[in-house]
Parts: structure tokens; sequence; C-alpha cells
């Protein structure tokens, strides 16, 4: 697996150490707020994990699952519901986990679902961000490190359902997609 490996990009211990300081800030915002914290399946889940433990406050967590990835490097831009959420939003603060905004294309459109539902508000918290990429602005609140333009695994990323479980954020070799 890690002859795929061109190098790594963000330490585990650098992730670690920026997730601790968002989790500080969420705390902050979210004082006396009744906040649900919605995952975007899969990539986020680790840094989720990692995240709402770093929050000290009541949490409810829900899962939601869209694609427009298929198993190509590239989005689509077409978005598919793959999982809705099981809990209403409806008067509540929901803070949206993902794992990258690229084109931003996946998140405006989770984003304006998830606000048709009448929330108390929608804010969205990101581990990677690659703003060099952006065919849609999308307001992320939260931003774990920009990225530039690689492609990125590990730490709950994948390229074709590989790769999550690496420790670090690394770059995968370009013959490698």
């Amino acid at each position: 697996m890690h002859d795929k490996i061109d190098r790594v990009l963000i330490t585990e211990a650098e992730i670690e150490k920026r997730i601790a300081e968002i989790g500080t800030a969420i705390t902050a915002d979210y004082q006396g707020k009744d906040l649900i914290v919605v995952c975007v399946l899969k990539g986020a889940f680790m840094f989720l994990s990692s995240l709402v433990k770093k929050i000290d406050l009541p949490v409810s967590i829900d899962f939601i699952a869209v694609s427009s990835y298929g198993s190509s490097t590239k989005s689509s831009g077409v978005v598919r519901f793959l999982k809705d959420l099981n809990e209403s939003i409806e008067g509540r603060h929901v803070l949206i986990v993902e794992d990258i905004v690229d084109t931003g294309l996946t998140l405006h459109y989770l984003a304006d679902n998830l606000l048709s539902r009448r929330p108390a508000s929608v804010k969205i918290c990101t581990l990677l961000s690659k703003p060099s990429r952006r065919q849609v602005e999308v307001e992320v609140d939260y931003i774990g490190f920009d990225v530039p333009d690689y492609f990125v695994v590990g730490y709950g990323l994948d390229y074709s359902e590989i790769y999550r479980n690496l420790p670090d954020i690394c770059v995968l070799k370009n013959d490698a997609c």
C-alpha cells in the first residue's frame, strides 16, 4: 500500500493539534445551543471521531452520505444522496463535518438541502480545503488545513475505497490514480 504514496503532506500529530484548536473554537461558538454534528460519510468519519472528543458540549451526531466522485479522482458535479439523516434538524444548530472541500459543488448542494429543512443555523467544518479548485463558493466556518491541488488520501480520505486507514494525510503518486 505504501508504494503508492508519494509523501506525507500533514502528519497525524499536526492533524490532532489542529483538531484540538477547532474543537475549542466550536465549544466557544455553540455554548447553550442545541448542536447536531452531521458527518459526511465516508471520508469524514475519522475527523469526526477525533473532533467530537474535543468539543466540550452535549452534541448529537448523525450521518449523511453523498457522492460526486464514484471511483474517479475528479468530481463529476452530479451529487447523489446515498444515505439521509435519521434525525430532524428543524430548529437545531447544524455543523456539517466534511473531510475535504474541493470544487465546492457537493457541499454547496448539501448545505442548500439542509437549509431547506429549517434548521436554526448551518455551519461547515472541514479537515481540508483546496481553494484553488473551487468552482462554487461555499462559506467554510472551520478549516483544518488549506492544501494544494494534489490528490490526497489518509485520515479517512480514500482512493477507490482504500487508504482511509493511513494516520497521516498523504499525496498519492500520479500513477496510482
